[in-house]
């Protein structure tokens, strides 16, 4: 097996992916949010998993780009503040309002984007190893989610 397991064509053409940073716990906790709120569209990668990785080269972005999340749609990558205002769109109401956002300038919204996400480990911590999502979550995770193996040293 050369590693290529085909992820990018088993996405659904009417579905959409987020890319999370797996070790990062304040995104972990974002993905289950999501997967309790959305309208169950999303599915889900780990930036650092193969299916991760895979996705992210076949829209030709970096296979060791952590920096943001990825939100995956219609042959489209978009990251950071714009993928977050773009995710708003499959979740149920009041938190689908969230899409206001996106009449906030881009600049505006990268800014908070950006110190969010330089203080993300500090405030949340982080884990030695990707999320391991339970079996509900897992179904929504293209590819192999991640190995089974639980962080040491707690979540932080």
């Amino acid at each position: 097996m050369d590693g290529s397991t085909g992820v990018a064509e088993a996405v659904p053409e009417d579905g959409a992916v987020v890319l999370f940073d797996g070790v990062c716990n304040f995104c972990s906790w974002s993905v289950r949010f999501l997967h309790e709120h959305d309208d169950g569209s999303l599915r889900f990668a780990p930036l650092q998993s193969d299916a991760g990785r895979e996705l992210l080269a076949a829209h030709g972005l970096p296979t060791d780009y952590f920096d943001s999340l990825v939100y995956l749609r219609d042959g489209d990558a978009y990251l950071r503040s714009d993928g977050a205002v773009r995710i708003a769109r499959h979740l149920e109401r009041p938190w689908r309002w969230l899409r206001v956002l996106r009449h906030v300038p881009r600049p505006v919204r990268d800014l908070g984007y950006d110190l969010l996400g330089r203080l993300r480990y500090r405030l949340f911590g982080r884990r030695d190893a990707c999320m391991v999502p339970d079996a509900d979550l897992r179904a929504r995770f293209v590819g192999e989610p991640t190995p089974a193996v639980e962080p040491r040293g707690g979540d932080g």
